[in-house]
C-alpha cells in the first residue's frame, strides 16, 4: 500500500498521465476534456507524441483490453463518424467497452462496442458496473484459452464512484445508520484508524474545517436525514465497486495468472468530489444547471435515492471527511485533498512482501514507466512514426523491493482550475484561489 501516491486532481488529466507515462500538460490534456481551450496543454488532443502504454505493448505483442470510463476523446470527435485514432480503439486497445464522458447513468449508461453504440444487456436488475466486470472476465478467459503464452495489459475503469451515486438498494443498505454522527465526526474516527494502522504518522495534528463548510451540527434534523441517506448510498456503491473488483482478481486466480500479474489499484482519478455543493442532491445534474431542488422534494424521495430514479450526490462536507486528514477536494490542486490517491500494488512473483507500507513520493505518471520496467521494455525512441516525448515519471519498481529505497521523484507539480501546487524533496508550495 503506497500512502504518498498522487493524481492531477481531476479525471481526464490523471487518465492521461497514468496511460502515457507523462504529465497531463506535456500531452495537451491539462484540464477536464469538457472544458477544453485552444491554449497550449489544455486543448483536450492527446499527442501522437505520447503513446500509451497499451500501444507500445500491442505493439510488443501483448493483447490489450480497456472497460468502462475513457474521457480521453475529444468531445467534437465522439461521433459516429469519429475521427476514431483518440477513442481506445485507436490508441493501443484492441478491445473496448465502456463509454465516452466523464459520467453515465450506472442503470442505463451510454455504451460502445470498440467505436459502436450499443445497448445495454437487456434485465431488471442490471448495473453498469457488473457489467464491466463480466465482459473483463469474458475477455480473460477468451484471451487465456485461445492464446494462453501470450501476456495481456487489461484496462478497468468503473464509472463508479463518479456521480450518480447508483447501486442496488441491498448495498446501501449495509450501511445504514453508520453516518449518523456527520461528516465531522467521521473525519475524526477516520483520523484515528489512520494513525493506529501507521498510514499516517502518530504525530500527525488534524487540519480544520474550513469556514465553507457548515458543521453537521448546525444542519437541522432534516437536513442530516438527507446528507446521511446520500453517504449510506455512496458507502454502497464504494463496497459494490470493490467486488467487481475482486471478481477480477477471482477469476485471474481461477485461471492460475493471479501470481504473475502485476495488479495496480488506484482508487481514484482525484479527492473526493464536491460537486454536490452544500446541500447535495437528487438530482445533481440538474442542480449543477442552478435547478436545486428543495429541501422537502429531497425528503419526499428518500428511498428513491441510488435508484434508477436518481441522479444523486453526497454535500461537499463528506467529500471533505473522505479527504481525511487532508484540507480541500477535487479540483483544489493546490491541497493534498484533491491530488493524494491510495495505491495498492499486487505481484506475487514479483516482490515478497506481503501487506507493507510504502511511503515513497509518487505520482500516477509513475505507472506507465513501472509497467515498462516490470516487463523489461524501454520506452521507443519512436512510435507509429513518431518521436516521443521523454517520460516524466520513473519505475516503482525499487521500492515494490524495499520500504527503504530511495525516492525516485524529487519534484512534482500539480495544477487544475488555477489551484496549483509544486512538491519537491518533501516541503509543497500550495497557491489556492477562491
Amino acid at each position: 500500500s503506497y500512502n504518498r501516491f498522487h493524481t492531477t486532481g481531476i479525471c481526464s488529466p490523471t487518465r492521461a498521465s497514468l496511460l502515457t507515462g507523462r504529465n497531463s500538460h506535456a500531452v495537451n490534456v491539462g484540464t477536464v476534456l469538457d472544458t477544453s481551450t485552444s491554449y497550449p496543454g489544455y486543448q483536450g488532443v492527446l499527442k501522437k507524441e505520447a503513446a500509451t502504454i497499451a500501444e507500445v505493448l500491442r505493439q510488443d505483442g501483448y493483447s490489450t483490453a480497456a472497460f468502462g470510463k475513457w474521457h480521453l476523446t475529444p468531445s467534437w470527435e465522439t461521433s459516429p463518424s469519429g475521427p476514431f485514432d483518440r477513442w481506445p480503439t485507436g490508441l493501443g486497445f484492441e478491445t473496448f467497452y465502456g463509454f465516452q464522458g466523464g459520467e453515465t447513468d450506472q442503470f442505463e449508461p451510454t455504451l460502445y462496442r470498440g467505436t459502436t453504440p450499443v445497448m445495454r444487456p437487456a434485465g431488471d436488475d442490471y448495473h453498469l458496473s457488473e457489467d464491466l466486470a463480466d465482459h473483463a472476465i469474458e475477455w480473460l478467459h477468451i484471451q487465456h484459452a485461445v492464446t494462453p503464452d501470450k501476456p495481456f495489459f487489461l484496462y478497468f475503469a468503473t464509472g463508479a464512484t463518479h456521480a450518480p451515486l447508483h447501486v442496488p438498494s441491498a448495498w446501501t443498505e449495509r450501511y445504514k445508520g453508520q453516518f449518523s454522527a456527520g461528516w465531522d465526526a467521521l473525519r475524526e474516527e477516520t483520523f484515528k484508524r489512520q494513525k493506529a494502522s501507521g498510514v499516517i504518522p502518530a504525530n500527525a495534528t488534524l487540519t480544520t474545517r474550513p469556514k465553507e463548510l457548515p458543521a453537521w451540527d448546525s444542519l437541522s434534523a432534516d437536513e442530516k436525514r438527507v446528507a446521511e441517506r446520500l453517504m449510506e448510498t455512496y458507502a454502497g456503491f464504494l463496497a459494490h465497486t470493490d467486488a467487481q473488483v475482486g471478481r477480477l482478481i477471482v477469476a485471474l486466480q481461477a485461471s492460475d495468472q493471479w501470481d504473475n500479474t502485476l495488479f495496480f489499484y488506484i482508487v481514484g482519478d482525484n479527492g473526493a468530489s464536491g460537486e454536490g455543493g452544500l446541500k447535495g442532491s437528487i438530482n445533481y445534474m440538474g442542480a449543477l444547471q442552478g435547478l436545486r431542488e428543495p429541501l422537502s422534494t429531497q425528503l419526499s424521495r428518500l428511498e428513491d435515492i441510488g435508484g434508477p430514479d436518481s441522479y444523486p450526490q453526497y454535500q461537499a462536507s463528506w467529500a471533505w471527511a473522505m479527504d481525511t486528514p487532508f484540507q480541500w477536494v477535487k479540483h483544489v490542486a493546490s491541497h493534498l485533498g484533491a491530488i493524494r490517491n491510495p495505491l495498492v500494488v499486487s505481484w506475487p512473483d514479483g516482490f515478497e512482501g506481503r501487506g507493507e507500507l510504502r511511503s515513497q513520493f509518487s505520482h500516477v505518471n509513475d505507472i506507465a514507466p513501472t509497467i515498462l520496467d516490470a516487463v523489461g521494455l524501454a520506452m521507443p525512441e519512436q512510435v507509429s512514426g513518431y518521436t516521443q516525448l521523454p517520460l516524466d515519471g520513473a519505475s516503482l519498481l525499487p521500492s515494490f523491493r524495499s520500504a527503504g529505497a530511495p525516492e525516485h521523484k524529487h519534484t512534482q507539480y500539480f495544477a487544475i482550475f488555477g489551484n496549483r501546487s509544486i512538491y519537491h524533496d518533501g516541503w509543497l508550495a500550495s497557491a489556492r484561489h477562491d
